[in-house]
């Protein structure tokens, strides 16, 4: 068995789904399906018993691809309230629901948080957008262009 503590987890061991191998820097070990064994790992933290360590709260927060301060803004703390509770280990336990919540409906198809996700990820990004709107058949509908500069006024 592989002992995996890939983002400081500790409790977690692989029977297969990997390869060892010799490199010109060392022996190595090479993961099938990467993204697979992520969510796999992630949906057994969130079914794990009792709070998640902070290295466990953390992972899931990296899987869900959000910044420490777009999960403070979304739970409504600030982005060292976050990063004090993967140090610390000490996650309110409303917020340690919240992510294993997110976690699920995300990777559960919900298309509705996984919409909300790549919004708040978009959040940290600047770029200009160009919204149309139209009207078709008495409905109005819209979509986005991004812009590679600010547009003129």
């Amino acid at each position: 068995m592989y002992h995996f503590t890939d983002g400081g987890l500790r409790n977690v061991w692989l029977e297969n789904g990997y390869a060892e191998q010799t490199t010109p820097y060392g022996d190595g070990i090479s993961f099938h399906d990467l993204d697979g064994l992520v969510i796999a790992i992630c949906r057994a933290l969130c079914k794990k018993p009792g709070k998640l360590t902070g290295a466990e709260f953390r992972y899931i927060r990296n899987a869900l691809l959000l910044s420490q301060k777009m999960l403070g803004q979304l739970v409504g703390y600030t982005e060292q309230a976050v990063a004090k509770w993967e140090k610390s280990g000490k996650a309110p336990k409303a917020i340690d629901l919240t992510i294993r919540l997110l976690f699920n409906e995300k990777h559960g198809g919900n298309r509705s948080v996984t919409t909300l996700i790549k919004a708040l990820n978009a959040l940290d990004c600047v770029s200009y957008t160009k919204i149309i709107v139209k009207e078709e058949r008495s409905k109005w509908t819209s979509t986005i262009e991004l812009a590679p500069e600010p547009l003129a006024a």
